[in-house]
């Protein structure tokens, strides 16, 4: 019941009639925060895409230049020279068969997954597990590439890939709680020049509808959308 209290009592700080501009709304996020750990910022974007067709998905990946304020495990999927090199570029888990019987047996402690091209013959055994945990490595968003150093280097410092769902929506992390404003606004602006790029030409009508941003816990702040329009400028 307390959280349901504490819940009411954030919510009452946001006016659902009103968008905000970025700033302030992180900074109203940021104070209507009140779980006992560092609650992260997530990001919704309502797109004026049908992603039930192919011309219209929006995919891909973003390094933000402010990271995400966790440690994130990456899995590489290599062998020979290539698994020396993931090695050294500070991969937390790399190996080929025997990651796959793990996974098989209902691990996965690891938040990326990569893959050099030549594995994905033995990654695609479980396709079906990765893939609706977002774990699949797709050469779309560089997580299937020879240069594993840049791949894991890029995971490692805050990469996010974004993929449209089915009701036209991205949701995204930005970064966590105890971020100053600053640097949310900065992730957040990179965030959404990567989904301009990745607009589909098939793509009619207004493109970015919605922009709300939210802690874990938190009440949704709705983002004023002419700033967005006048960022993307």
């Amino acid at each position: 019941m307390a959280t349901t209290k504490k819940l009411k009592e954030a919510a009452a700080k946001v006016d659902r009639t009103k968008s905000y501009p970025l700033t302030d709304g992180l900074e109203l996020v940021k104070s209507a925060a009140f779980a006992k750990f560092d609650e992260t910022v997530d990001v919704v974007v309502k797109l004026g895409v049908d992603p039930r067709h192919a011309d219209q998905m929006v995919r891909g990946a973003v390094v933000l230049p402010n990271g995400l304020g966790k440690d994130v495990r990456v899995l590489v999927f290599a062998k020979g020279e290539k698994e020396r090199e993931a090695r050294e570029a500070g991969a937390d888990f790399v190996g080929a068969d025997d990651l796959v019987a793990k996974i098989q047996g209902g691990w996965f402690e690891f938040d990326t997954a990569i893959a050099t091209p030549d594995m994905m013959g033995v990654v695609g055994k479980i396709g079906k597990l990765l893939g609706p945990r977002g774990l699949m490595p797709n050469p779309k968003v560089g997580t299937v590439t020879f240069d594993l150093a840049r791949a894991v280097k890029e995971s490692k410092s805050g990469k996010v890939e974004f993929r449209v769902e089915k009701a036209g929506i991205v949701h995204a992390p930005v970064g966590k709680v105890s971020f100053p404003a600053e640097t949310l606004r900065q992730n957040i602006v990179a965030l959404v020049e990567a989904l301009q790029k990745a607009k589909p030409s098939a793509a009619k009508g207004t493109y970015m509808k919605k922009v709300c941003v939210s802690s874990t816990m938190g009440p949704g702040v709705t983002i004023d959308l002419a700033e967005i329009a006048a960022i993307l400028k």
